[in-house]
């Protein structure tokens, strides 16, 4: 692991390409959760995060140095978490039957993810995405979030965007 960049809405890490990176970035998330105020989506986030990165590390090959990286963003009551890694190959959300042993982590993001996709980097890769929000009963009275318009590179490319149902 390289050191954590950060802002006040933004959290950036690097990460060896090794299922170790996946505990020491759920410590890094619940971290910036807490700094948010955003605890109560500390499970769901979590979670996510999980499925994501070990989909990268799993089923993404890289040349030696390079690094995962992955960005969680305030955005207001929510949190944005994206997993960047070099592989243009864009994952596919299946339905594994009940004898497999994997394949399930998109499932587990289309069903806890308030919303989720990929976008394509510019040069090379992608950024897999999801945002997961606080319920409404949980929202501050008064808090204002930022629109995904306001983060840079979130409309760039165009990309796949997946919605849970209302």
């Amino acid at each position: 692991m390289q050191p954590m960049g950060s802002n006040e809405l933004e959290v950036v890490g690097h990460w060896a390409h090794h299922p170790r990176a996946v505990g020491q970035a759920r410590a890094e998330l619940r971290k910036a959760l807490a700094g948010w105020g955003l605890v109560t989506v500390e499970g769901t986030a979590q979670i996510v995060l999980s499925e994501l990165l070990t989909n990268a590390i799993r089923h993404t090959r890289v040349s030696a140095g390079q690094e995962i990286e992955t960005r969680y963003l305030c955005e207001g009551d929510s949190v944005r978490i994206e997993v960047h890694d070099a592989s243009d190959e864009r994952p596919e959300l299946r339905n594994p039957s009940s004898e497999v042993a994997h394949g399930r982590g998109l499932v587990l993001v289309e069903a806890l993810a308030d919303r989720w996709g990929v976008t394509p980097c510019p040069v090379v890769g992608k950024s897999v995405w999801a945002v997961c929000a606080l319920e409404a009963s949980e929202c501050i009275p008064g808090s204002t979030g930022r629109d995904l318009e306001d983060i840079p590179g979130s409309n760039d490319s165009p990309g796949v965007e997946r919605r849970r149902g209302p």
